[in-house]
């Protein structure tokens, strides 16, 4: 495991084309906890001025693969579920917030919660867990 994880994952962001496309951030990676953020754009909603469902899935997944990687290197997303709790509308950006609940060699359960922030508060418009394991 590399000793700066932010960095680290950082670079493997930067390594992601879609990633790089809608402007995703990676906040903090650090051992079992993971924050990626994306600022509010235009292009990201859908007909009706919501977040599209898809972006918020991809924080998540993207989110919950961060965390469980800062305890087990190279990952895959094995499954996740995603609850969408409210409409995500106008914000400064959307920030997921994801944590390890609990891990082995090869795999671990993680939870994300992914949160529209304006004027620096938050309200909860996601709530994710999936299942993350080791690449082979």
């Amino acid at each position: 495991m590399p000793t700066d994880l932010l960095a680290y994952g950082r670079e493997v962001l930067a390594r992601q084309p879609f990633s790089v496309l809608v402007g995703a951030q990676l906040d903090v990676m650090e051992p079992g906890r993971a924050q990626l953020s994306l600022p509010m754009a235009e292009g990201l909603l859908q007909q009706d001025g919501f977040v599209h469902g898809g972006v918020l899935s991809y924080l998540a997944d993207n989110a919950l693969t961060y965390a469980g990687g800062s305890v087990l290197g190279k990952v895959l997303t094995s499954e996740f579920k995603i609850n969408y709790v409210r409409p995500a509308t106008a914000a400064d950006r959307l920030v997921a917030v994801a944590s390890v609940v609990g891990s082995g060699r090869t795999q671990a359960v993680c939870r994300c919660d992914v949160f529209l922030e304006a004027n620096g508060e938050r309200k909860l418009c996601a709530a994710a867990q999936g299942t993350i394991r080791k690449a082979d």
